[in-house]
């Protein structure tokens, strides 16, 4: 691709856009939705059942909440929140079906995008397929506050694609060792090669303030030491065998068990989040967006 070929692309993409929004290009990228990945270097560590509920949370605290599942060739948080579906994002990705047409009510009444399980060719879309997305994703964030994003896990090309298209980056980790190393991993990868410097981590699944304060501590230090990077402890998830209760009724914790140590955690997070006013985000133009995207290498 020579030099120019990024920037007429980026032009010709935001005239598509403008196209599809009946011709309107004034507006800012998202100017009024909060855009949150929350990822993890390592499987396991209770990713989907954190975006679940905290998509939750914050319907509670009123706002309008959009959940993509991104862990495309792996999508669960169907089965997670006892969900079925017609259609997922496969079909939109092969001309099947528009992204609106596969959306989903969830519980409390936010709005799910169901990814495929078990189709191989999702896990490495290509570009096309990822400017795709994007784009249509676009039309449907103007009447969203918050857009939840549930990366797969490790540092996969979709992985850091994700990541790299939202304001802000959410690592959950716990206290196992190979969580805390892969964590890290994460982080090094997508402060490296895709020069993301602001992250913040929840600990997942501990027994005590301390436990979670000891893994924040430990990734902080190593981060420190070796990475230009800046991570906020934004907080922690305490064990709670009513979690499992949830998962075995496909039920979100939140929802059966409001009163429950885990769920007071999850309604803390959500108000914190809310908390902070949104990143003044090197995304939020559209045609600056476009051309750092599209001249990163995601292969």
């Amino acid at each position: 691709m020579d030099k120019e070929s990024p920037y007429k692309t980026v032009i010709d993409l935001k005239k598509k856009i403008a196209e599809k929004n009946n011709g309107s290009n004034k507006k800012q990228r998202h100017s009024n939705t909060r855009i949150i990945a929350i990822t993890s270097g390592k499987g396991g560590v209770g990713k989907t059942n954190i975006v679940a509920n905290l998509g939750l949370a914050f319907r509670q605290l009123g706002k309008k909440v959009l959940i993509l599942d991104a862990d495309l060739g792996l999508g669960n948080i169907d089965v997670l929140l006892g969900l079925t579906h017609k259609y997922n994002l496969s079909h939109v990705f092969s001309g099947e079906k528009e992204i609106s047409e596969i959306i989903i009510e969830g519980p409390g009444g936010m709005k799910i995008l169901p990814a495929a399980s078990g189709i191989q060719s999702m896990t490495r879309l290509t570009k096309d397929q990822r400017i795709k997305i994007i784009t249509d994703l676009e039309r449907l964030l103007e009447s969203m506050d918050i857009l939840l994003i549930d990366t797969a896990a490790g540092i996969s090309s979709n992985v850091m694609y994700f990541n790299v298209f939202a304001h802000e980056i959410i690592v959950v980790a716990s206290p196992e060792p190979s969580s805390i190393t892969d964590a890290y991993a994460l982080m090094k990868v997508l402060s490296i090669k895709y020069h993301e410097k602001k992250f913040r981590m929840i600990v997942n699944m501990v027994n005590s303030i301390h436990d979670s304060n000891e893994v924040f501590n430990q990734i902080s230090m190593v981060s420190n030491k070796f990475l230009d990077i800046s991570i906020d402890h934004l907080g922690y998830i305490f064990f709670d065998i009513n979690i499992k209760k949830s998962v075995k009724r496909q039920r979100a914790v939140y929802e059966l068990y409001n009163a429950s140590k885990a769920s007071r955690c999850f309604e803390a997070l959500a108000k914190k989040i809310c908390s902070f006013p949104k990143s003044a985000s090197k995304q939020a133009d559209t045609y600056f967006f476009w051309n750092n995207i599209l001249q990163k290498n995601f292969d």
